[in-house]
């Protein structure tokens, strides 16, 4: 059955499917194939562990992040890797542990879609317990735009 669509791959019980035919005709193979499972693994296991190093190695130098809050219709918006760095070294300082649970991940074309349960304990004793989407961009591999979304919880 999946020799007619493409190719399958298995990750937390959901399957993920591609046209390889689409693919070619794109003529964007090689961004295709730069987006992977195991890169998006490489991703989450970096923020869990709250290593800097791990996760500058998985953007562009010109990565772009629009994190979900600000005053833009895009949120805040960080460009280059001395601004993200910043603003993740930020989150961790301002931790005592954080989380991302993975919920769903798909990949279509060069980006890649992931629902994360978020849980954090911050250093002033607040609990957040959040559901947040990322939409990854790649290119050569790396991320070239993090969008990220979540949900705002209110008492």
């Amino acid at each position: 059955m999946f020799r007619s669509l493409g190719w399958a791959a298995a990750s937390s019980g959901h399957v993920h499917i591609c046209s390889w035919s689409a693919v070619r005709r794109s003529g964007l193979s090689s961004r295709y194939q730069a987006v992977s499972l195991e890169v998006l693994k490489k991703y989450s296991e970096a923020f869990n562990k709250n290593n800097i190093e791990l996760i500058m190695e998985c953007f562009d130098k010109n990565a772009v992040f629009d994190n979900a809050s600000g005053s833009e219709i895009f949120g805040k918006r960080f460009k280059g890797h001395k601004s993200l760095r910043a603003v993740f070294e930020n989150l961790f300082n301002n931790v005592e542990r954080v989380n991302w649970e993975t919920i769903d991940e798909r990949i279509s074309g060069n980006k890649a879609y992931c629902e994360y349960r978020r849980r954090a304990k911050l250093k002033n004793g607040d609990v957040q317990d959040f559901n947040s989407i990322d939409i990854l961009s790649f290119n050569n591999g790396l991320i070239v735009h993090k969008d990220t979304y979540n949900k705002n919880r209110m008492s």
